[in-house]
């Protein structure tokens, strides 16, 4: 075909193709091949994919019998299965955490024998990238991490920012990973000074990671706000709470993404039962536009649902008490079942891309050492990876 297309003309066809297609695609001759895993192609396919109003998918990580699956799902009024991914990581380390996703990457977190294990996976390549590690002290059984990761559109690259603090203690230390660069670098000096307890949550909303932090008072109380760092400027930033929240204890907020936009903000207490209460920025970095959305209590002892995310028409995804994922409508309040059952859910929205096609390893050489310790397994993950 190439020999009586224009070039232009293929790479239009090209660039409306599945990734799926597309990876097979690559064994069709030398200049396909070249195309399709050229960094300038996979950002025009990205683009093209992110423009398509059916492209929008779930991401979920689902707990069932004690092992851990993971999803695609469409954002349909079935919110109906679209495949099951290979996750190829079991076996050799402990759980994994999933920081968040962007453009079809997962970031993903794990800590064992004190080592602090980072890889940024692409399910539907099949590639990962393990990310070399960060030169931070505060690395303690008495340190709280925040992580947060997302996509510099400026610069065309995928950051990872990491927040340590000390137990009650302000931040002590914060890094930046740049995939580009392939390296960590310091920017603690500029971070502010707020505390956090927990292994909290984070956000990446409009090119910022978002996170809750605090101060305290004379008088010993909190000022609770949210901490942001926009990764193109580099920049942290400081957004105030609504008076309600503003003073609460601060293990009992946490933040998430609200819808594609802005963030949202929980509240639960157990003071005359369970309550939870949600707060949404209707407009981002307005302060007077914090809304409370959603108000749920149970008196009964049963427990409230988790809060999971949002969907394109507005509804909430929740994980009921037994087990079960749902759709809320926060309008009428109707709650719809979906049929999905789980112990615990992770979900996040997701795209299918190409990213790390060009760059990454592919997963398989990961599992060809899933039975050997993590001490052994480490050291030739390394040799491996020096390969590429």
């Amino acid at each position: 075909m190439s020999d009586y297309l224009p070039l232009e003309v293929i790479l239009e066809i090209l660039k409306r193709l599945p990734v799926k297609s597309l990876v097979r695609c690559r064994s069709v001759c030398k200049t396909w091949n070249s195309l399709i895993n050229n960094p300038s192609f996979i950002s025009t396919h990205l683009q093209s994919a992110l423009s398509e109003p059916d492209s929008h998918l779930f991401f979920l990580k689902l707990l069932k019998d004690d092992k851990e699956k993971y999803f695609l799902h469409f954002d349909n009024d079935d919110f109906d299965e679209f495949k099951q991914l290979h996750f190829p990581f079991n076996g050799c380390l402990p759980s994994f955490v999933v920081v968040g996703s962007c453009n079809g990457l997962v970031c993903l977190s794990c800590s064992s024998q004190d080592a602090l294990n980072l890889i940024l996976w692409n399910p539907s390549v099949q590639k990962y990238i393990r990310l070399p590690k960060p030169n931070m002290t505060c690395l303690s059984d008495n340190a709280y991490l925040i992580l947060g990761f997302g996509f510099d559109s400026r610069t065309n690259d995928y950051k990872l920012l990491i927040v340590a603090g000390e137990r009650g203690e302000t931040l002590t230390e914060a890094y930046l990973f740049s995939l580009n660069a392939n390296s960590w670098k310091s920017v603690t000096a500029i971070s502010p000074n707020y505390a956090f307890e927990g292994e909290i949550s984070s956000a990446f909303v409009n090119g910022t990671i978002h996170w809750l932090g605090f101060q305290r008072g004379n008088d010993g109380g909190f000022r609770n706000v949210v901490l942001g760092f926009d990764i193109s400027t580099e920049e942290f930033l400081v957004i105030s709470l609504p008076e309600n929240l503003s003073g609460l204890c601060p293990l009992d907020l946490s933040i998430m993404k609200y819808e594609e936009s802005s963030i949202a903000v929980l509240k639960r207490d157990w003071e005359d039962g369970e309550q939870l209460d949600m707060w949404v920025m209707k407009e981002y970095g307005v302060v007077g536009s914090w809304k409370k959305v959603l108000h749920l209590t149970d008196q009964s002892g049963g427990l409230l649902p988790t809060i999971l995310g949002f969907r394109k028409n507005g509804e909430v995804l929740l994980h009921v008490d037994g087990g079960e994922m749902a759709s809320l409508d926060l309008n009428c309040q109707q709650l719809e079942h979906l049929g999905i059952e789980a112990e615990a859910a992770f979900v996040d929205s997701y795209v299918e891309s190409l990213v790390l096609l060009d760059k990454g390893v592919d997963s398989g050489a990961f599992e060809a050492f899933s039975c050997l310790s993590c001490v052994g397994a480490n050291l030739l993950y390394d040799a491996i990876e020096a390969l590429f």
